[in-house]
């Protein structure tokens, strides 16, 4: 489905249409959750568990970066 990035008011945005709205079952002021992955970013519905755990472990890989690559040899 192709989307286009519209202006508004001083940022940018995307409009979702209501049948893509209907079929992820969202609704106007629902909140959405963007991840990194290797294919792009993916949109899901917000989670504040899992945000705060994804920010966790953030923390944990900043700071132990070195072990972690060492481990991924």
């Amino acid at each position: 489905m192709k989307l286009k990035i519209t202006t508004v008011g001083n940022s940018a945005g995307v409009i979702l249409p209501k049948e893509l709205l209907s079929r992820l079952r969202l609704d106007k002021g629902d909140e959405l959750h963007a991840l990194e992955t290797p294919d792009g970013i993916r949109l899901t519905v917000y989670d504040p568990t899992l945000a705060e755990q994804m920010d966790v472990a953030e923390q944990v890989m900043r700071r132990r970066r070195t072990l972690l690559n060492k481990l991924a040899q």
